[in-house]
């Protein structure tokens, strides 16, 4: 080994604290920015593969043959902007019977209702469909329905009671769109026989765009294709923008604060390196003259200062690169299982790129003290026992001895302006780990709000089951015409009792069915309403709640999907019949994935369908013992074939683990932020090794001591944690909306807002906590340090 490499080596290994700070700065910065840009490139990956591979449509089109014919929609491949084209199919909305038993599903059981294509073949110049299993849907009887759409094998025989003479296919084949553009497949002469008669009669095209990146370009070419179509013939429309947000939501919304972090990691770990190396440097000003007069070369100093700094820090990013890579796992295994491929991982040019970057910022973080080193003068840096600026801060020591305080107090006070530039450093470091905690606990309140509140009909404490309706979506089917163990109740028998029971405050009904809507691709989740559900509503982003019938609230999601805005109105069909709802208002929840349509009950009867509520949600009044009063109810509801439980909603995995990952990376950053304060302590205790000797020869004790050498970390740490809290809030502002933009939703004002002053005032103290525990090691040293050791230091 060089002369060179044992001086590094000898450095690493002696100053453990600076090489530890080192360490943890940029395992934290490269963590956080492997999660950040890994996630981001890997996420999308699996979709974009089966995209480019099965040709998917950039644009699926649903078109009224009333308004236009086939030909005048085959025109439309000429339209500005297309460049493929496949189609048009006849499509339908039919709800499948099962009518042979399987072993998960007998016969007789009512299905969900399904979008079918008319598609003679799989393949195509635009939404090419890979078939899972089986074979393609040939001739007539025969049917493919999308890979875990419906609960049916190959082989499972499904009735449509619906269509023209009850027609049974047989499923032939499994499959699936990259863009969702069909349910089930069948022939073309297959989807006329099951058109109704006198039916309303519909097309799908699919298209490829010359430029399809953003929404813009998607919105041009949709606006281009409806131009050449008769006006009206256009009923709806699907980006494959909007089908990739909803598969990669998940993984995205972790993308924003992610950067964030990663950011202010890659800012601390500049500020540190170079808060650490300088300190390396004034403490070792001897060492350097000495090595200077065994012949070092000032580029020499240079190189093992910037050496010093390398190889702790390409520790930490070996061990960030392992953890970003790691935390990256079920996030990613989440996006491959729904595009039924692989997990993803993180691409190894991230893996590659990010550790570099980081290597050059602590590199050129490091140079600049080192430069310093490399211009010392060997006689100058071999003078020993000079200090410099003894005198700074003496007038302010004076005024802060007059002050009414214990006199090292004052002297701490007066500390950090003897040093004004070493002061700075301190106060940045302190001010990054404050920024960090404020936009953490901020973080931490809107993911609570979310967790509390994403799902339908929460704020309730009961709720009552009666049967009736199609109940909630993934509910277990029942025979057709038959019923579960218990009858379904009558709605005003459990609305009687619900108010004969004492306790009960307040109540609503919900009806769930699935439909077709105009402008959404496959069914649509419909919850009516009955009785007053202001209560029980989900948080609005704008507009108003339900108050009247023919009114609708749906998410942003909904509202970006079928291209509509509040204000629009949405058609509804079931079977043929058609009921319009006017979109009154935009609101915040999970449920369906965010594609559920909220309407009142009217709605439902409209449509044919059964309106009576299957549940009821309850609302106690304050103060009501909650397990007696669920068994009176009960008692009282078992006559009538209903019963009542515990209100309770399932937490979201998604959530829990951002929380995890939130706290894993604000912990790190502070304990960063916080050896960066102790790094200074101990560079300024070392410097004041003399004074503080002169000081304890004249009777300051080791407890005194503690308090100066405390106490002059404070005044900066709450200084400097209360001027960035707004930074931190701003920061929160920010973010938050782009996680909710990444999963394609709206958060409301509420979830945003959750600074409440008692929490203000907690975290203006923050930068204080932060402070003093950087403080306290050092202060210890200092308070152990004995008289004459002190002083031989002169």
């Amino acid at each position: 080994m060089s002369a060179l490499g044992r001086v590094v080596r000898a450095g690493v290994g002696r100053r453990r604290v600076q090489t530890a700070v080192l360490v943890m700065t940029t395992l934290m910065a490269v963590t956080a920015s492997v999660l950040a840009v890994g996630l981001l490139a890997a996420s999308r990956a699996p979709f974009d593969r089966a995209f480019a591979q099965q040709h998917g449509a950039h644009l699926t089109g649903q078109f009224d043959g009333t308004r236009a014919t086939a030909a005048q929609l085959a025109a439309t491949a000429r339209a500005s902007g297309v460049t493929a084209t496949a189609g048009p199919f006849r499509t339908l909305t039919v709800r499948p019977r099962t009518a042979s038993a399987s072993d998960f599903l007998p016969a007789g059981v009512d299905l969900p209702p399904v979008t079918v294509v008319g598609r003679a073949e799989a393949g195509g110049p635009v939404d090419a469909i890979d078939l899972v299993e089986g074979a393609w849907a040939t001739r007539a009887g025969e049917i493919v329905v999308a890979d875990g759409e419906l609960p049916a094998r190959l082989g499972t025989r499904l009735t449509f009671p619906g269509a023209p003479g009850s027609p049974t296919l047989t499923v032939v084949g499994l499959a699936r769109s990259v863009t969702g553009t069909a349910e089930a497949w069948v022939t073309p002469a297959q989807a006329e026989a099951l058109t109704a008669r006198g039916g309303p009669a519909a097309y799908e095209m699919l298209y490829r765009l010359r430029a399809a990146g953003t929404d813009a370009e998607v919105a041009a070419g949709r606006a281009a294709i409806a131009a050449a179509v008769p006006k009206g013939a256009m009923t709806g429309s699907q980006s494959y923008l909007v089908v990739r947000q909803q598969q990669t939501a998940n993984a995205m919304a972790f993308v924003p604060f992610l950067v964030a972090f990663g950011v202010l990691g890659l800012l601390l770990s500049v500020l540190v390196v170079g808060i650490v190396v300088s300190g390396a440097v004034g403490a070792a000003t001897r060492r350097i003259g000495i090595l200077k007069s065994l012949g070092f070369t000032p580029a020499q100093v240079v190189r093992a200062h910037v050496g010093q700094a390398l190889i702790p820090a390409a520790i930490g990013c070996g061990l960030g690169l392992v953890l970003g890579n790691v935390l990256a796992v079920p996030v990613l295994s989440e996006v491959g299982s729904a595009m039924g491929a692989p997990a993803a991982s993180i691409p190894v040019w991230v893996d590659v790129v990010v550790p570099a970057a980081a290597l050059v910022l602590v590199a050129g973080a490091a140079l600049v003290p080192a430069l310093r080193a490399g211009r010392l003068r060997t006689v100058d840096a071999l003078t020993v026992g000079r200090r410099r600026g003894a005198g700074r801060g003496r007038l302010l020591r004076r005024l802060t001895g007059r002050l009414p305080l214990p006199r090292a107090v004052g002297l701490g006070l007066a500390d950090p302006f003897a040093r004004p530039a070493r002061s700075g450093t301190m106060a940045a470091a302190v001010a990054f780990g404050a920024v960090c905690v404020t936009f953490a606990v901020g973080l931490a309140l809107t993911l609570g709000a979310i967790q509390e509140r994403r799902t339908l009909d929460s704020a309730g404490s009961v709720v009552v089951s009666s049967g009736g309706g199609q109940g909630p979506p993934g509910a277990e089917a029942v025979p057709a015409g038959g019923t579960a163990d218990a009858p379904n109740a009558e709605p005003g028998d459990v609305a009687a009792a619900l108010r004969a029971q004492r306790g009960t405050g307040r109540f609503y009904g919900t009806a769930q069915a699935e439909v077709s809507a105009s402008g959404i691709t496959g069914v649509t989740t419909v919850v009516a309403y009955q009785g007053d559900s202001s209560w029980g509503a989900p948080r609005l982003v704008s507009g108003s709640w339900l108050d009247g019938p023919g009114q609708a609230v749906v998410t942003t999601r909904f509202l970006t999907a079928a291209g509509i805005r509040v204000g629009d109105t949405v058609t509804l069909t079931e079977e043929g019949r058609q009921v319009p709802v006017r979109i009154v208002g935009e609101a915040f929840f999970t449920d369906g994935e965010g594609m559920a349509l909220l309407t009142s009950t009217t709605t439902l009867a409209g449509l044919g369908l059964d309106a009576k509520p299957s549940r009821y949600y309850v609302q106690t009044r304050p103060g009501t013992d909650l397990k007696p009063y669920l068994t009176a109810l009960n008692a009282a509801l078992e006559p009538v074939g209903a019963v009542a439980t515990v209100d309770t909603a399932d937490s979201s995995s998604v959530i829990v683990a951002m929380d995890a990952v939130i706290g894993m990376l604000t912990l790190l950053l502070v304990v960063v932020a916080g050896l960066g304060v102790l790094n200074t302590v101990v560079l300024d205790t070392r410097d004041r090794v003399h004074d503080l000797g002169v000081l304890k020869a004249l009777g300051m004790t080791p407890r005194q001591t503690v308090a100066m050498v405390v106490t002059s970390v404070a005044g900066i740490g709450l200084l400097a944690g209360t001027a960035v809290v707004p930074a931190g809030v701003a920061l929160h502002h920010w973010i938050t909306p782009l996680m909710g933009d990444a999963v394609g939703m709206v958060l409301p004002r509420g979830m945003v807002a959750v600074y409440d002053p008692p929490t203000l005032v907690l975290l203006a103290l923050g930068g204080l906590v932060i402070a003093v525990a950087g403080g306290l090691v050092p202060a210890g040293w200092a308070a152990r340090t004995d008289t004459a050791t002190a002083l031989r230091a002169e």
